[in-house]
């Protein structure tokens, strides 16, 4: 008999409106450089066990805006994974979507860019013993083990293209070790604020505040700053204000204090339907179509504010039996 489950060679990215995901690994530890010109060095970083060597290729190291790559991949790839779909990972995705999802210019400069970023991405290569899906190794790997144009316009662009995720990261992304991330993100223009609203995002997360020291702020940052300039940032990030989420301010000792802005609610993701689940509503209700019936549950999901479920296939069964005994099925 045929493999009717057979995952597929390469997953292609049509989910609009997916949540943006970032990986923990990759917002707790400096892996992208924060300069705005080619940046040749080798980075070395160690902190509470983990090591990391980040060596560029001849293009440079990756930078933090070109991570707005894998951000797109990551948060395709936890859209079409909550929502039972199989992931793969090679991922097909349209040029245009991802400039649109991240905030860019859609101008034939933007996507000349845009290919400079692929090439960083491919050619830093990182060596790290970090956790990534509950397993530690000692491995060299680039951020993204390949990628390829398969489809240009006459002028020249690249309209569809084909990005082949490092071990690495895609073990992490089946593994959930991702955060949500506001929208805003992509509208930070310097890159030590996105840095930084990667770190508060990471420590602080929902709780009400982060305290942290300069110095331990600077390392983490991956920021080549003297700590004089690094500060003098700081104090016009908090000037300005306009983190997402969060609120930065300067406390004695030399401690810079992030609290969660009031209001801030955290994104929830659609819950997800097993299979089984699904199967077990065709017994309940025979003849009726599941997935318009999961579609349903989710609709009202929403309009009930999106609760947290600890069982989604018990909400949705429950949800199922309420609709066959409406209509007189149970």
């Amino acid at each position: 008999m045929p493999d009717r489950t057979r995952q597929g060679d390469f997953f292609v990215c049509d989910i609009f409106d997916a949540l943006p995901k970032d990986d923990l690994a990759s917002m707790e530890h400096p892996l992208f450089s924060l300069s705005t010109r080619p940046d040749r060095r080798i980075l070395s970083y160690e902190h509470n066990g983990v090591e990391i060597t980040v060596t560029p290729s001849v293009k440079g190291l990756a930078t933090i805006h070109d991570k707005d790559i894998l951000i797109f991949c990551i948060s395709q790839l936890m859209a079409a994974i909550n929502a039972g779909r199989r992931v793969s990972r090679t991922l097909q995705l349209k040029a245009h979507d991802l400039l649109v999802a991240t905030n860019r210019e859609t101008s034939g400069d933007a996507y000349r860019r845009l290919r400079e970023a692929f090439e960083r991405l491919a050619g830093t290569r990182i060596t790290t013993n970090i956790v990534t899906g509950e397993r530690e190794t000692t491995t060299g790997f680039g951020l993204i083990e390949s990628w390829e144009i398969e489809r240009r316009t006459r002028g020249g662009r690249m309209v569809s293209v084909s990005v082949t995720l490092s071990d690495w990261l895609y073990r992490a992304v089946l593994s959930k070790s991702v955060l949500t991330l506001n929208r805003d993100y992509f509208r930070l223009r310097k890159p030590l604020e996105r840095r930084i609203y990667e770190l508060a995002r990471k420590h602080c997360g929902r709780q009400d505040s982060w305290r942290v020291s300069v110095d331990t702020l600077l390392k983490k940052s991956g920021s080549a700053s003297p700590r004089r300039v690094f500060r003098a940032m700081l104090r016009e990030m908090i000037a300005r204000g306009h983190l997402p989420d969060y609120e930065m301010t300067e406390e004695p000792g030399d401690l810079v204090r992030f609290s969660l802005r009031a209001g801030v609610v955290e994104p929830v993701d659609p819950p997800s339907v097993g299979p089984e689940a699904l199967e077990r509503a065709r017994d309940m209700m025979p003849g009726a179509d599941v997935y318009a019936l999961e579609a349903d549950w989710r609709g009202y999901w929403v309009s009930t504010g999106r609760p947290r479920l600890r069982s989604p296939d018990r909400a949705f069964l429950g949800y199922v039996a309420a609709r066959a005994a409406r209509d007189g099925r149970g």
